[in-house]
């Protein structure tokens, strides 16, 4: 049990820690950080008794720590960590998994992309929208794959940032894999692309097979911390379009304060424009340790507050109604269920209104608005 304002806990589920939760007709689908885990099925139809119903494992040198479900299908990743403890027959890239009945997830089949796998996927239960490496290439780029026949995954677009195709003729202007694709989202027919210390894109795929790229904003140099999500707002801010901006904080420079919220205006969407940004009162620029700051935003927009998973202080709420002067309305401090401090990595709601905190080491609580 936390301690919170405006936020009250349901009930917490002792599982290990993880990269992802997100909750499908009363099922949660957790995604585990590390091997011998995999991904958790978590029955929450009753939400003060949650409890495991099926669990995947992964095997060592890897993890699946990202799932999405869509249309009786779950997808999660797979991905290389410690490739010299990897079986050698391991292929990295997405798990396709029917799960009609969640108690007994069904393998359809998997997608192999060379190299180290994919990171982070969006899918609409159509397509799959995925960072994911490929020979010739530095870093991960953004690939469309069509599993709109699951046994057969097949890709039909990609794009990546001029610079990264080594095997085309390109050189990069950047240190090893600082630009790289990290995070497509969908909204329309737009990909809104976070592109780690190469900023974020946002690319036009009315054709998938010929992704087109529309603007970019890139604040890395001056500011030390990758771009984790763009997050585009499902709904007009003060007449205005929106996307909701959480840089990580890891990677940074030394002395740097924890990373924060952003906001940025994208009505003209060739001109984004940031207009606003949100950091926690606690911290005062003072230098803290890596995963203090922000992390990532529930992706699910239900309204002008949406939930925020930040790293060492939990979960706050967002109010970004005026989004030139966004504040905290709730927040949420879980007690750490390992280690000195709360690792808060992900954050979604459910069709209740019910909020699903992650932690990445160990945990996830069941919390509701008060």
């Amino acid at each position: 049990m936390g301690q919170g304002k405006g936020i009250s806990e349901v009930a917490y589920f002792e599982c290990s820690g993880g990269g992802q939760v997100v909750v499908d007709r009363n099922v949660a689908y957790v995604g585990n950080m590390r091997s011998p885990d995999g991904t958790t099925l978590v029955d929450v139809s009753d939400p003060k008794n949650p409890r495991e119903i099926s669990r995947l494992g992964m095997v060592p040198g890897t993890h699946s720590h990202k799932v999405r479900v869509a249309k009786d299908l779950m997808v999660i990743n797979r991905e290389f960590v410690s490739p010299q403890l990897a079986p050698q027959d391991f292929k990295a890239g997405l798990g396709i998994y029917d799960v009609s009945d969640p108690k007994k997830p069904k393998k359809i089949t998997d997608w192999v992309t060379p190299g180290k796998g994919c990171h982070r996927f969006d899918f609409d239960g159509d397509y799959a929208y995925t960072s994911a490496t490929e020979d010739g290439y530095v870093g991960t780029i953004m690939k469309i794959i069509d599993l709109r026949n699951p046994a057969k995954p097949e890709e039909v677009g990609r794009w990546h940032m001029p610079g990264q195709w080594l095997a085309g003729g390109e050189t990069p202007t950047w240190v090893g894999t600082e630009h790289r694709c990290h995070h497509p989202l969908r909204m329309g027919n737009r990909l809104y692309t976070s592109y780690w210390l190469g900023g974020l894109v946002i690319l036009d795929i009315e054709d998938m097979s010929k992704p087109k790229f529309v603007s970019g904003l890139d604040w890395s140099p001056p500011y030390p911390w990758p771009t984790h999500t763009a997050l585009p707002v499902p709904f007009l801010v003060r007449g205005r379009k929106m996307m909701i901006v959480a840089d990580e904080d890891v990677t940074r420079e030394e002395n740097a304060p924890p990373s924060f919220l952003w906001i940025v205006d994208i009505t003209d969407e060739k001109h984004p424009v940031p207009i606003g940004t949100y950091q926690v009162e606690a911290e005062d620029g003072r230098p803290a340790p890596t995963f203090t700051g922000c992390h990532q935003p529930c992706e699910k927009v239900t309204g002008t507050e949406i939930p925020v998973a930040w790293f060492a202080h939990g979960l706050r709420i967002i109010d970004f109604s005026n989004p030139h002067a966004m504040k905290e309305t709730a927040w949420y401090m879980p007690t750490p269920a390992q280690g000195p401090r709360v690792q808060s990595n992900d954050v979604t709601v459910d069709d209740r209104g019910l909020i699903y905190l992650l932690d990445r080491v160990r945990g996830l609580h069941i919390l509701e608005r008060v």
